[in-house]
């Protein structure tokens, strides 16, 4: 799947998470040398992440450009800033009783992104971001 059709493609579905996960588990068996090394091994050796977290980065990547006006759309009518705890950009999660509403990209990013250190918030540039986000998303990988 295409990095650029993450934010906006997401399944809640268990089975379809699982079976997308299965294909990458399967992929990275057949490189050579790769295939007795656990999954998470064999990410890290290859530099990659797991199709959760690629999902995740894309979408605050997605925030971050709108935020900083990247799209010529009206921000406000997707995001609205609080003043809160935490970092200056806090983003107001709207309440919702069904489940269409429930994962929305707006809604589904919200809690994601207001858990972000102000270090990630303040970047000038995407691309400062993304390495930003990486660090946090995957420390462990550093």
């Amino acid at each position: 799947m295409p990095t650029y059709t993450l934010h906006i493609w997401l399944h809640t579905c268990s089975k379809d998470i699982k079976l997308l996960e299965g294909v990458q588990h399967r992929t990275t068996k057949l490189i050579n040398g790769m295939e007795n090394l656990h999954y998470e091994e064999r990410l890290r050796h290859l530099g990659l992440m797991s199709l959760e977290t690629r999902r995740v980065t894309g979408d605050l990547i997605e925030v971050f450009k709108f935020l900083n006006r990247s799209y010529i759309l009206l921000m406000q009518i997707y995001f609205f800033e609080y003043d809160r705890r935490g970092h200056s950009k806090k983003l107001f999660k709207r309440r919702s009783r069904l489940d269409v509403r429930k994962y929305v990209f707006v809604n589904r990013v919200t809690d994601k992104w207001n858990n972000l250190p102000q270090c990630c918030i303040n970047c000038k540039t995407l691309n400062n971001f993304k390495s930003r986000i990486h660090q946090v998303l995957e420390p462990e990988t550093e």
